[in-house]
């Protein structure tokens, strides 16, 4: 797993090449419990990482389409499953419970449910205060500047457009960490109100 711009996050990739981006998972660690989110299969020497840096407890999905390899890890490590609520009737797997809009999962992290996806509890989560974590419909196709899902895969646009807005109201975001795409270390803020101008 590769080090992020904190000493506690970590991350691990695959490329996809029929969409010619990096699909990216994102691992927490705490001292009260590892956090991962939205998990890819783990090479050999990833898990061996991530027993080394105190394995799992919490698996946070933030759509049905972001499911990946979490029941695998979650039977291997004894990590708990939390999901959307507005996704329960048709999530493709068990979860353990259940987010909620403006849900702390656990301290520190704060779910944000978006609107306008294409599924219809997506969520976003905020790490302490500075550092976005989206899953489908925020990501970032061309390094430095933030994009949506393509249009004809948005449920809703209007939505999808209050959605950013509700995000870059944020006060103190610096980081963005896309499920799809390149991460933003910086000017995430910045990011997000450009993205929101580009609707205009």
């Amino acid at each position: 797993m590769k080090p992020l711009h904190r000493k506690d996050l970590f991350c691990w990739s695959e490329f996809n090449p029929e969409r010619n981006l990096d699909f990216h998972s994102i691992l927490w660690v705490r001292s009260s419990g590892n956090v991962l989110i939205d998990p890819l299969p783990l090479t050999a020497h990833d898990q061996n990482h991530l027993r080394l840096l105190g394995g799992a407890k919490t698996i946070v999905v933030t759509n049905s389409d972001h499911v990946r390899d979490t029941y695998h890890i979650a039977k291997v490590t004894g990590a708990s499953i939390f999901g959307p609520a507005e996704e329960k009737t048709h999530f493709p797997i068990t979860c353990d419970h259940w987010v909620h809009d403006n849900q702390e999962i656990v301290p520190g992290l704060i779910a944000y449910q978006l609107r306008g996806s294409k599924t219809p509890g997506e969520l976003a989560l905020v790490l302490e205060h500075d550092t976005l974590i989206t899953g489908d419909l925020i990501r970032c196709q061309t390094g430095g500047s933030l994009c949506l899902l393509p249009e004809e895969k948005l449920t809703d646009t209007a939505l999808a457009r209050d959605s950013v807005q509700r995000l870059a109201k944020l006060p103190d975001i610096k980081t963005v960490l896309v499920g799809d795409g390149w991460p933003l270390f910086n000017h995430g803020g910045a990011a997000l109100q450009a993205l929101l101008n580009s609707f205009k």
